[in-house]
């Protein structure tokens, strides 16, 4: 018996690149329950790709309604945005990109451009993986 499987990947597609010497499985793993539990069936699939050199990118992959072809957009980098993403900040990414009119509830109270502003002002601290290096 032959089977063939499909090569479309369901959109949108979030990808979580994580690096294994640094041990971040398990929180890409978290990062991608809460995306799934946030969107449901609205994203079309959540991947986690392992990775080295003490990398942590999430990017999305979507098609516009009537657009001939998908983007990839980068929703985080660990090296140019400074760290890991809080939760709430990477569903609102997401939420930006596949729902832009949606509502998130308690994720958006208390988020406007006072808080981006400050975040603007901050400097921007990285952590290096010591195991990478």
């Amino acid at each position: 018996m032959t089977s063939q499987a499909s090569t479309q990947t369901p959109l949108p597609r979030v990808s979580i690149q994580f690096c294994t010497q640094c041990k971040w499985m398990l929180r890409a793993a978290y990062y991608a329950q809460e995306l799934l539990s946030t969107f449901s069936t609205g994203l079309g699939e959540v991947a986690l790709q392992p990775s080295t050199g003490g990398t942590f990118i999430v990017t999305i992959t979507h098609q516009a309604p009537g657009a001939d072809i998908a983007f990839t957009k980068t929703l985080w980098d660990r090296r140019e945005d400074g760290g890991f993403p809080e939760t709430k900040e990477l569903k609102r990414r997401v939420r930006d990109v596949i729902e832009p009119g949606r509502d998130l509830g308690h994720v958006d109270r208390d988020h406007g451009k006072k808080k981006e502003e400050a975040a603007k002002d901050k400097p921007v601290e990285t952590e290096k993986c010591e195991d990478c290096q």
